[in-house]
């Protein structure tokens, strides 16, 4: 069943204006709903069957919303704070309400991170059941060796937590080892800590990859699209 909602709302949710100034421009017939100037803010208009204009420009509803970040260093990972920028100062789409970030990244960790509204999604991809892989890149102060992918692989105990199994991959090791490691839980500063937990540091940390859905290459730091359908319908796969 087609899903109905009020005219003042659907104009607010696409960002349109507040509330209060919706109504205000719906009472002075700026909005039509049929090709029908409509002036009462609390008619019912059906979602993808009725024509919403405003101003003449035709209004389509999205409900929900999926951006792909590549978050720079420097940046945290919340809706608001007061001594730092947000990963959502980056995000200028205007028609678009109600974002947040799908997990977090340190402040200064690089790479991939979602950015939407679907509270219900983010939360199934979230949950520790769903146990969703997560890549990351990271260059290491310490020769990384073969003993480090054993106890990776069998989990290391961070504080009073064990570790689930994580692979650990060496690209290089030396002084400066290079690595990749994939991980299926999200714990604080969890990849840190496991190479505290070894004996060695991060120096540099970026995430790749998140359920199978990669970090555009072409995307630079504090650069972000939105997800196409294949890429939307990837992550609902795995919140089933």
């Amino acid at each position: 069943m087609a899903e109905m909602i009020r005219l003042d709302k659907y104009l607010s949710d696409m960002g349109i204006g507040t509330r209060s100034e919706i109504k205000t421009w719906i009472r002075k017939g700026r909005v039509t709903v049929n090709q029908t100037v409509c002036r009462k803010p609390e008619t019912k208009i059906t979602i993808g069957l009725d024509r919403i204009y405003f101003d003449n420009h035709p209004i389509h509803y999205q409900q929900y919303h999926y951006f792909m970040l590549h978050k720079p260093a420097g940046v945290v990972s919340a809706t608001t704070d007061n001594f730092s920028k947000t990963v959502l100062d980056l995000i200028k789409e205007k028609n678009v309400k109600n974002l947040f970030p799908m997990g977090r990244l340190d402040k200064d960790t690089e790479g991939l991170l979602l950015i939407t509204n679907d509270g219900d999604l983010a939360h199934q991809l979230l949950s520790p059941k769903k146990r969703v892989d997560k890549v990351y890149y990271a260059k290491i102060k310490g020769m990384v060796t073969s003993e480090d992918i054993q106890s990776f692989l069998e989990g290391v105990r961070i504080g009073d937590y064990k570790t689930l199994p994580a692979q650990l991959k060496i690209l290089h090791s030396d002084t400066i080892s290079e690595i990749e490691l994939t991980i299926q839980e999200g714990k604080f500063h969890q990849v840190k800590r496991m190479f505290q937990a070894v004996g060695k540091e991060v120096l540099y940390l970026k995430r790749l990859s998140m359920g199978g859905l990669s970090l555009d290459p072409s995307l630079q730091a504090g650069e972000y699209r939105e997800l196409t359908d294949h890429e939307v319908n990837l992550l609902r796969k795995i919140e089933k």
